[in-house]
């Protein structure tokens, strides 16, 4: 069932899903591209009412398969241009299944801030006149006394409102749907938030079998190291020594890949200066989430990414100095990932004489207060806050933005991850770490270690973990559970859950199918094969210290073999056999 909802005229409607959609795209990701797919034209103004933006949630939501609380909200991109979905945990997932909704669609434009109440399969527009300027925990707590206090709130703050490209939808306060600027889309709507309230459960076809697999998948979890112990004990910022280590921590504006002051913002030091208590997502048994405490100000995160962004690549060393800067994207909402890289970017500019604004690495004080700016589009802040490819081009140097397509890149230099790179470059949203989480086989071992350094051979397996990805984000399921669970398990749970019957090359099929739609989306948006790259840095300039010095992006040896993979002509436009085969 889906739940549409205009902002224009104010209608509100429960529409039947087709049966085959929701076989061939499951849920999340997958329903929530095909729906933009359809209904979107994609050269359409992604801050215009014709957007559209979609919260769906997958097959497994809400049950008792492992990570079951997640959602995704897939939109066009008003900060790359590009089809774009943003995954998030917390609690809120599960009250939108158990009112037996696969997806809300929210269309149109409204006059005025309103918000939409969503309880026992009834949806509401109210006004949010009141609520418009309040930041994310303000607008939170007042929703959930204005609704109800068992209510999930999915909000914008100040950033989202005031159109900043990169602006989240906030969760449960600090959980975000962070990546590609979907909290502007909300914005531009005059929408502060959607709130939703079920009862459930969400039923499964065959309970006893589905508990079956249910057992045994959580065992797995239980014994994988990363999901039993790295995880539970530090959360995602266990990786930082590794990362740094092996020579991939960018720094500095990824101009190096090694951070000397590492060791001042890695796991164990987080534990011993900010760390408060753990937190879970719901059905979550790894529980990576980390309340942290600094000058009496209690928040979640921050997570990996973040303390690279506000850490590293800012030249950052000080936790705390960290931390209150991800407290302020919590706030405000954005995505401490393209504001920390931003900021990077000023950074540099700055350096080298570009701009005339002072801004140094280092420099933690500025980095704060330029946060808090473009959140609230004042000042310089107004010129970050369109991200770091569009400040770059006005200063006359994209080439120190470190971006693909528009989306700043994560915490691993690619120069040092070979098939990292190539998931990087060919990522359907921008620069994705997610995309095809390669660092887990080029590094951490999982499910085996291959050379980091070699392009050779590194193709096929690229593409079969953006399928595998893209399948995981349409159940909605963490990415976290693939550390552990192979495809094998997730056909199962899925099988079992819809009486269905998937096997694992269907499963992966799946996610072949949404990667080749989003492609189409993409190609028709005015993207191809000349976006298929990463910053010249990357491609040119060999690191110059660290375990992965010498090291360029060999994407050349890779790229045209990687479109003959994916049944693409040498542009890298899917050709009509290949999407015949899809049945697209």
């Amino acid at each position: 069932m889906i739940l549409r909802i205009n902002l224009s005229n104010g209608k509100i409607s429960d529409e039947n899903l087709d049966p085959q959609v929701k076989k061939e795209f499951l849920g999340g990701r997958g329903l929530g591209t095909k729906i933009i797919y359809d209904e979107v034209d994609p050269k359409v103004d992604p801050l215009s009412e014709n957007n559209k933006l979609v919260f769906a949630v997958g097959p497994l939501t809400g049950t008792a398969a492992p990570t079951s609380g997640r959602f995704e909200v897939v939109s066009k991109s008003p900060l790359t241009g590009a089809i774009c979905d943003s995954n998030c945990g917390g609690q809120m997932a599960p009250q939108i299944k158990w009112q037996g909704y696969d997806a809300i669609i929210i269309e149109g434009k409204s006059k005025s801030p309103v918000y939409v109440w969503v309880k026992d399969k009834k949806g509401e527009i109210r006004d949010a006149s009141n609520l418009w300027g309040n930041d994310v925990e303000e607008t939170t707590k007042k929703l959930v006394e204005e609704t109800d206090k068992r209510a999930q709130v999915a909000c914008i703050g100040p950033a989202g409102e005031r159109l900043v490209k990169f602006a989240c939808i906030m969760n449960d306060e600090h959980r975000a749907a962070g990546r590609g600027g979907l909290g502007a889309v909300m914005g531009s709507k005059n929408l502060k938030a959607l709130v939703v309230q079920g009862t459930g459960p969400t039923a499964v076809a065959n309970k006893e079998k589905f508990m079956e697999v249910v057992k045994h998948c959580l065992m797995t979890i239980d014994k994988n190291p990363l999901t039993k112990d790295a995880l539970k004990i530090f959360g995602t910022n266990a990786l930082v020594s590794i990362i740094n280590e092996v020579g991939i921590f960018p720094t500095h504006n990824y101009q190096f890949g090694h951070f000397d002051e590492a060791d001042g913002i890695c796991g164990p030091k987080y534990i011993e200066r900010i760390f408060v208590k753990p937190y879970a997502c719901f059905g979550c048994p790894i529980g990576c989430g980390r309340m942290t405490r600094v000058d009496g100000e209690v928040g979640g995160g921050p997570e990996f990414e973040t303390v690279w962004a506000f850490g590293a690549t800012c030249g950052v060393s000080r936790l705390e100095d960290i931390a209150k800067a991800n407290y302020a994207c919590n706030r405000l909402g954005m995505d401490t990932i393209s504001m920390g890289s931003t900021i990077a970017c000023a950074m540099e500019l700055s350096k080298k004489g570009y701009i005339k604004e002072k801004i140094n690495f280092g420099d933690s004080a500025k980095m704060l207060e330029l946060t808090k700016l473009t959140g609230l589009k004042e000042g310089f802040g107004n010129e970050l806050a369109e991200g770091s490819k569009r400040l770059a081009e006005k200063y006359g140097h994209p080439e120190i933005a470190m971006q693909v397509k528009g989306m700043e890149m994560p915490a691993y230099d690619p120069r040092g991850a070979q098939g990292h790179g190539l998931g990087y470059a060919t990522s359907s949203r921008g620069a994705c770490h997610l995309r095809a989480y390669m660092i887990g086989p080029e590094v951490l071992g999982v499910p085996a270690l291959i050379d980091r350094f070699k392009a050779e051979g590194k193709v096929k397996i690229v593409k079969l973990f953006q399928d595998v990805s893209a399948a995981v984000d349409s159940l909605s399921l963490c990415r976290f559970t693939s550390f552990a669970l192979t495809v094998d398990e997730y056909a199962a749970l899925l099988s079992a859950a819809t009486g269905v019957d998937y096997s694992s090359k269907e499963f992966i099929k799946v996610g072949e199918r949404v990667w080749n739609l989003e492609r189409l989306f993409n190609m028709k948006a005015g993207y191809g094969k000349k976006d298929d790259t990463v910053p010249r840095r990357i491609l040119d300039e060999p690191l110059k210290e660290g375990n992965s010095r010498g090291r360029v992006l060999e994407l050349g040896k890779m790229l045209p073999d990687y479109y003959k993979a994916r049944g693409w002509d040498s542009e890298g436009a899917p050709t009509k056999e290949k999407l015949s085969e899809l049945g697209l």
